[in-house]
């Protein structure tokens, strides 16, 4: 498909009026779903290019993958892939003709490159890894914080192909005094007083090869939703970095100053980005690679089964890109834990399946636990640590299962 035009077509056809009414995305279908926190009600939608999803907000669109989605291919559909914006005016089409990604800045030639250059001109490589929001989680934050009440399901698992940045920054002959690379999509905001969403990386770290421009997505192109035509992936650390819709590259010899990397998405610089609640940080740093997570998806929290049943409990595992070593299951609230079984390698930066065989012996309510372990020994910790932003949650996780 040469354009994303059509994406206007299905606006229209659920309803959207795009002249600046709240109900711009109002979509074909809806339906109602409680998440298991506070304030969690919130309604399922189905938006152009997307099955009905868990929706945040509508304009900027924040929507988040319901959670039974992850019990499937160890690759998330991109139908089911979760969306979320900070601005509210982003792209509905985009002409892939005379579309441009322009690498500028502290180079020693300008780069303006459509899609037909990145396609051919340059190596393809391709990744697994996670794409997930550095509030995923938030609303089980105890005390509460501010910022999108999301449940466990603003991540997502892909197989990106594209081109390595590394190699755009060497075409264009980066000068050797540079120090980070800004990154900026094509959204935009509504008040002019609202900072561009824009991000920076350091040199060092896109010059190790992995930092990638990606035009397809499980080996289809990008959806519109989730940054059509490219998008940038950075495997290991927490989506904020990974611009939609990038369209500028910007080599800097100096520390970027924007909001997005000064201001906005830091952590405390203390261990685990840990502080006790109502504490302010003496000192913060911009919030960098995933830290070690696992899940249940075979069985929702509040399931029955059968005493004596063999089941089969399945989940996922991920970091930020040592890997996972090692995932353990408790059927009995961490009093005594198993080795489970783990599934294909698609990479360090993919989520990993495990499994376990399990029967229950006694009836009643028992509390499942699952912990994973990478392959420098981090793991998960028991109680949840506690930040201002509710970054970063990584507890280990509890599924309260009836057995009849």
């Amino acid at each position: 498909m040469n354009t994303r035009r059509t994406f206007l077509q299905q606006m229209g056809m659920v309803g959207a009026s795009l002249a600046g009414s709240t109900k711009w995305l109002k979509a074909a279908e809806e339906a109602g779903i409680e998440l298991p926190f506070e304030n969690g009600s919130r309604v399922l939608k189905a938006f152009p290019g997307k099955r009905p999803l868990i929706v945040l907000t509508s304009r900027p669109p924040q929507l988040e993958t319901p959670f039974e989605v992850f019990n499937g291919d160890i690759l998330t559909p991109n139908d089911a892939f979760y969306v979320r914006y900070h601005l509210a005016g982003i792209p509905l089409s985009v002409d892939t003709e005379s579309f441009r990604l322009k690498v500028k800045g502290s180079v020693k030639n300008e780069l303006s490159l459509s899609l037909k250059n990145l396609k051919e001109d340059f190596e393809q490589v391709e990744t697994v890894a996670v794409a997930q929001c550095s509030g995923n989680s938030r609303g089980f934050m105890q005390p509460r914080v501010g910022g999108g009440q999301l449940a466990n399901g603003a991540m997502g698992n892909a197989r990106w192909q594209g081109v390595r940045l590394k190699d755009l920054l060497e075409k264009a002959g980066i000068s050797p005094e540079s120090q980070q690379v800004s990154f900026d999509g094509m959204d935009q905001a509504i008040i002019e007083q609202t900072p561009d969403f824009v991000k920076s990386l350091g040199i060092e770290q896109i010059m190790d090869g992995e930092v990638m421009v990606a035009h397809t997505m499980n080996g289809e192109d990008l959806p519109m939703l989730n940054g059509f035509p490219l998008r940038l992936v950075v495997p290991g650390y927490y989506a904020t970095y990974w611009i939609k819709h990038l369209h500028e590259i910007t080599v800097l010899e100096d520390e970027f100053e924007g909001f997005w990397m000064k201001s906005a998405y830091r952590i405390p610089e203390t261990p685990n980005a840990c502080l006790p609640p109502g504490q302010s940080p003496a000192s913060t740093v911009p919030i960098n690679r995933m830290n070690v997570r696992s899940f249940i998806t075979s069985h929702l929290d509040g399931a029955t089964v059968k005493k004596g049943e063999k089941l089969t409990i399945r989940g996922i595992a991920f970091d930020g890109g040592e890997g996972i070593k090692e995932v353990q299951f408790s059927p009995d609230g961490g009093r005594s834990w198993r080795t489970t079984m783990l599934g294909e390698d698609l990479g360090r930066y993919s989520f990993r399946e495990w499994t376990v065989s399990y029967s229950p012996e006694m009836k009643g309510v028992s509390e499942w636990k699952v912990r994973a372990i990478n392959r420098v020994g981090e793991s998960q910790p028991f109680d949840p640590l506690y930040n201002p932003s509710g970054y970063m949650r990584n507890v280990v996780e509890t599924t309260k299962i009836k057995t009849a």
